[in-house]
């Protein structure tokens, strides 16, 4: 099949490097010039396992390339991806001004028959204001069909969940364009991994609502932490207790210091700002973004008890990013940790083995180690924020002889509580009691 991508973003280069690696011939198109210059030679603008080789070998096998000539792209393929950003707005509604632009430019350049698919995070009925749009704005009437098909990559996780999905998520209203996206997806489909078929407001709104699902989760979970604190529970017990329940299961029941990066808080802020459109109620959703954002806070006490004087003392940094596997830094809680402890006097030395770079375009004044050991040297408190598979085995007796006062505030709740504390360290977790 012909596909064009618009939008050689996080999901636009996974979906359009994915889809090439199935044997289709995929055209990406942006409208940054360096990055397409760059993309052309294999060099990825952001951290993902396993795209690299994909992207290179597909550009080696001529099935991907990359351009700023949307046109070519559009006038060459059978199918258009629209893979843009949809950022919060000052708002909190998503900015859908990107996705109307690629619109403007469908309907400058389409002359056949084309299925647009809408990739892009959008709100319930944004489709039917693309394909009016596009009507509207067309030269000549074209035949044309507008898709729902919501993205469901995790970051650090994104080639694998796109071959082998859980659920593959198709908003249609016909059934040429349901043949058309059943064709493109047969060769990912699996037993008991089903292809859903929806309308396509549903669809849009399935995207939403499992983001919704999902921070609720998380905010509960950390909610509940305060309370295990103040009676002695263990946060970690209560989880594997309830995971255990098959109608909830122990996915996103983990507490922590809150949820951030691309989604989550934005797709619930724009979730929120529907529902208010629409007369609903949206005391819920407020709270889960009233206790991610609190929750953010919540290491901030545990630090000062362990160090009450931060004024010129050394704290460790344990990860920078939202989450392992990824050098994204959107909304990651080390946001909110380092420039507190900076505004008490803290001097910040922090380590991430893939986000050092977009951390040095957000924070002043922090000094990055090359290795977790590095940051650990003459450290005073140290702050586990990123759950980083590497920091869980090392060498304890070496953290603690680096360290001025063996003091552990563990975000991720990464450590058992009474090891390290039979190890010598000062230690507070996350809800352990």
């Amino acid at each position: 099949m012909k596909i064009a991508v618009i939008g050689a973003g996080y999901v636009g280069l996974v979906t359009g490097a994915c889809l090439a690696n199935l044997g289709n011939d995929v055209i990406c198109v942006d409208i940054d010039d360096e990055k397409v210059s760059n993309l052309r030679k294999g060099v990825i603008p952001f951290f993902e396992p396993g795209l690299r080789d994909m992207v290179e070998m597909n550009l080696a096998q001529k099935r991907l390339m990359f351009t700023t000539d949307s046109e070519l792209a559009i006038m060459n393929s059978e199918v258009i991806f629209i893979a843009v950003g949809t950022p919060s707005g000052n708002n909190g509604k998503a900015d859908l001004s990107a996705v109307f632009a690629v619109a403007d430019h469908i309907a400058k350049y389409v002359d056949s028959y084309k299925v647009i698919i809408v990739k892009s995070t959008v709100p319930v009925g944004t489709g039917y204001k693309i394909r009016d749009h596009i009507k509207q704005k067309m030269k000549k009437p074209v035949d044309f069909d507008v898709v729902s098909n919501p993205e469901f990559l995790r970051e650090g996780e994104a080639v694998n969940d796109f071959i082998m999905p859980d659920r593959i998520v198709i908003g249609v209203d016909n059934g040429k364009a349901k043949d058309a996206m059943l064709a493109l997806y047969r060769p990912v489909e699996r037993t008991g991994k089903p292809i859903l078929v929806t309308d396509v407001k549903s669809s849009e709104l399935i995207k939403y609502a499992s983001n919704a699902m999902l921070a609720t989760r998380i905010s509960f979970m950390n909610e509940l932490s305060h309370l295990c604190e103040k009676v002695g529970a263990d946060v970690k017990v209560i989880a594997k207790g309830i995971g255990l329940d098959s109608r909830i299961g122990p996915r996103f029941l983990q507490a922590g210091i809150g949820y951030g990066g691309s989604c989550f808080p934005k797709d619930v802020r724009a979730l929120i700002e529907v529902m208010k459109e629409h007369g609903c109620s949206v005391k819920l959703l407020e709270s889960v973004e009233s206790v991610n954002e609190a929750q953010k806070l919540s290491l901030l006490p545990k630090i000062q008890k362990l160090v009450p004087d931060l004024k010129g003392k050394k704290v460790a940094i344990w990860g920078l990013s939202f989450k392992p596997k990824t050098d994204d830094m959107r909304e990651a809680p080390s946001i909110v940790v380092i420039r507190e402890l900076q505004e008490l006097g803290a001097e910040i030395h922090a380590f991430d083995p893939v986000s050092e770079r977009n951390a040095k375009q957000i924070f002043e004044n922090v000094h990055y180690a090359d290795t977790p050991f590095g940051a650990l040297e003459g450290a005073h408190c140290l702050v586990v924020v990123t759950e980083w598979d590497l920091f869980r085995e090392l060498d304890k007796d070496r953290m603690k002889k680096l360290m001025a006062e063996p003091n552990v505030v563990d975000g991720r709740n990464i450590y058992e509580p009474g090891e390290m504390r039979s190890l010598g360290f000062n230690y507070i977790g996350v809800g352990r009691g």
